[in-house]
């Protein structure tokens, strides 16, 4: 039978694991894919067509690339710093493209993205003032901890916790080294506080709130960026949120002119007051899409390939259906994280496929992979993630708690290469306040008004 897609190609842009599968879903649609990184052994290079080692930041060289190939259509993958480059290209060569100039100036890069927000109501982490002179009087007047970072990239590259004036050149250079416009931020560092997503999708100008959910992160990498440890959804501060938070953000969306696409903002919730620190307008290495998927029953990745090639999101993507209560169901993302080494055996994962409550297993590093020290505190550090649904909060409980008790990672010298999960009973229990069941209309006029 021939496929919808069949002979068509696709410039996808980066090679990175999350990526991989945004290739494969390509492929099962008859496209052919080519995928430009800057590595030549990066993971989703192994399921292309054709592999280009263009790097993902040559904007010349990738609508060289292009037009050589005629291709039908381009598309980033799971990676923030590529979505300017994806922008030009794509309006270089006439192509349909879900980000415009303005967008990317807003969502690539953090300073102006805090900006925005705070003009709309949304409030961002707390800012110390410093550039790359280090002024004196600047420095004085930061109060620690603080985190830095540049405003340019994402998944914890480039980005330190300073405890003291000492440690602040050195995360500055750090910071510096990561951004592609030499450009960083120095903030509060939000210890104590609670850690949210807040995701959207959006469809010819129709914007949803397709889940919002409660992340958990590690506090076992002293000095380093705290990576996800999971995700529970929905988020026991969801009707706040809603008050609160949501209509401001629909208003700044549709002012920045989103149309379509699908668009991440990360926040922590603190004393009944939310702080959006990051943001993502690309398909999330988190991919939420996955519990979306099995819950509503439409790809994302499949919505965003058609849209790359035609311009329109297809006919199966009915953000009408949704509702940022999951529909009732319980869901989770689970992921698994590495210290530094050589994995040498995992185990606990075997009879996955008979499990009816995992949704999904997604794969980063496998038996022989090393971890090396520079992975640490970044997003490279993963070993998976497991996604979860099930009907009960109960139920969803037990099966966090039996992965992460049965998951056992090991060095070659047979030691402990995992760190510590979250705490699932703290995750799952409800705050004052939160409300789990509300009548479909009230969240269908909250989310789609």
């Amino acid at each position: 039978m021939k496929k919808e897609f069949e002979g068509k190609k696709l410039l996808i842009l980066g090679g990175n694991p999350e990526t991989s599968a945004l290739v494969r879903t390509a492929n099962d649609m008859g496209v052919k894919c080519i995928v430009a990184s800057g590595r030549h052994t990066d993971d989703a290079k192994k399921y292309a067509w054709k592999a280009s080692d263009i790097d993902g930041m040559d904007v010349p060289g990738l609508i060289a690339l292009a037009r050589e190939e005629q291709v039908d259509g381009v598309l980033v993958g799971v990676a923030d710093i590529l979505v300017p480059s994806y922008c030009k290209v794509c309006d270089a060569l006439n192509l349909p493209c879900y980000a415009t100039q303005r967008i990317v100036d807003v969502f690539s890069y953090k300073d102006v993205f805090k900006a925005t927000c705070e003009s709309y109501g949304i409030h961002g982490i707390p800012e110390f003032y410093l550039d790359a002179e280090m002024k004196p009087s600047d420095v004085a007047k930061i109060k620690y901890p603080v985190m830095v970072k540049p405003v340019d990239n994402g998944g914890g590259v480039g980005m330190t916790v300073v405890y003291e004036e000492s440690e602040l050149k050195a995360a500055v250079e750090k910071a510096l080294s990561a951004s592609p416009n030499k450009r960083f931020i120095v903030e509060r560092y939000m210890e104590g506080v609670e850690d949210m997503g807040m995701y959207y999708t959006f469809k010819d100008g129709y914007c949803s709130a397709s889940c919002i959910y409660d992340r958990y992160t590690t506090d076992e990498q002293k000095g380093m960026s705290r990576v996800c440890l999971g995700g529970t959804y929905p988020s026991k501060h969801m009707d706040d949120y809603m008050r609160r938070m949501h209509f401001n953000a629909v208003r700044m969306f549709k002012e920045i002119g989103i149309k379509n696409g699908i668009l991440m903002l990360s926040g922590f919730y603190e004393n009944g007051e939310f702080y959006v620190y990051d943001t993502g307008f690309r398909l999330q290495g988190e991919a939420p899409h996955l519990l979306l998927q099995k819950i509503y029953g439409y790809d994302q990745r499949e919505m965003l390939i058609r849209f790359a090639l035609t311009g329109n999101e297809g006919n199966n993507v009915d953000l009408y259906k949704e509702d940022p209560y999951m529909s009732g169901k319980y869901a989770a993302t689970v992921w698994f994280l590495l210290k530094k080494g050589k994995i040498a055996r995992v185990e606990g994962f075997e009879n996955i496929e008979n499990d009816e409550r995992v949704v999904a297993n997604v794969e980063r590093l496998r038996v022989g992979d090393e971890v090396p020290q520079e992975w640490i505190g970044n997003e490279k550090q993963v070993l998976t993630r497991l996604y979860l649904v099930c009907n009960t909060k109960e139920d969803l409980s037990t099966a966090i708690q039996e992965y992460q008790d049965k998951v056992k990672v090991y060095d070659e010298d047979g030691n402990n290469m995992l760190l510590k999960g979250f705490d699932v009973k703290a995750a799952l229990t409800p705050s004052s306040g939160f409300v789990p069941k509300v009548c479909k209309r009230e969240v269908t006029e909250v989310v789609h008004s």
